[in-house]
């Protein structure tokens, strides 16, 4: 057996959350890269709703969808991801299958703008109430900075704290790696 790395461990949860058809969240589209896998599990039929604070992701997302002739199932929001009850209808309310973060900063950009925690737990908080049961929120963590490390302590703190009777919490990392490995924290709703 061999241990799944951080992102394809990511990417094996959303695998056995989503099919074609669901309605699904990127919440950091960041350079579009999982956005374009969530828009590949959705299908034709399906939704993806990407946020991002920047022009510069929301360009980067919309070239890659492009070239993957990706861009009907995908609605790119530039607002950030605490806007998620306003964009996304009532309709598609309870019935999201999943959401995927990225925190930190865009990878190639600029370093200074990056995720906070307030937003974040705003963002899991709605992502909450969207979700079906058994429906899953995965968070990967980038603590390698010193606001990662500020956003990571208050986002686990905050998931801490989430009944284990509305859902079950999941912290995935490698312990023995040096210099902030990333981790994941999934959220499946009950």
């Amino acid at each position: 057996m061999k241990l799944q790395r951080i992102l394809p461990f990511a990417k094996q949860l959303l695998e056995k959350a989503v099919s074609k058809g669901d309605i699904v969240v990127d919440a950091t589209i960041g350079n579009g890269h999982d956005t374009v896998f969530l828009a590949k599990l959705v299908g034709e039929t399906g939704k993806v709703y990407g946020f991002d604070i920047q022009e510069q992701a929301i360009i980067n997302t919309r070239e890659r969808l492009m070239t993957e002739n990706l861009v009907e199932q995908v609605t790119l929001v530039r607002q950030g991801h605490q806007h998620i009850n306003s964009v996304i209808s009532d309709e598609h309310k309870g019935t999201l299958s999943a959401a995927m973060f990225n925190l930190g900063y865009l990878p190639g950009g600029d370093q200074t703008i990056v995720t906070v925690p307030d937003t974040t737990i705003s963002a899991v908080q709605q992502l909450l109430s969207m979700l079906r049961p058994e429906g899953i929120i995965v968070i990967v963590i980038y603590h390698g900075h010193e606001e990662g490390q500020i956003e990571r302590d208050a986002l686990m703190t905050f998931v801490k704290t989430i009944d284990p009777r509305d859902a079950h919490v999941l912290q995935y990392q490698f312990i023995n790696k040096n210099n902030y490995p990333p981790y994941i924290v999934a959220i499946e709703k009950c």
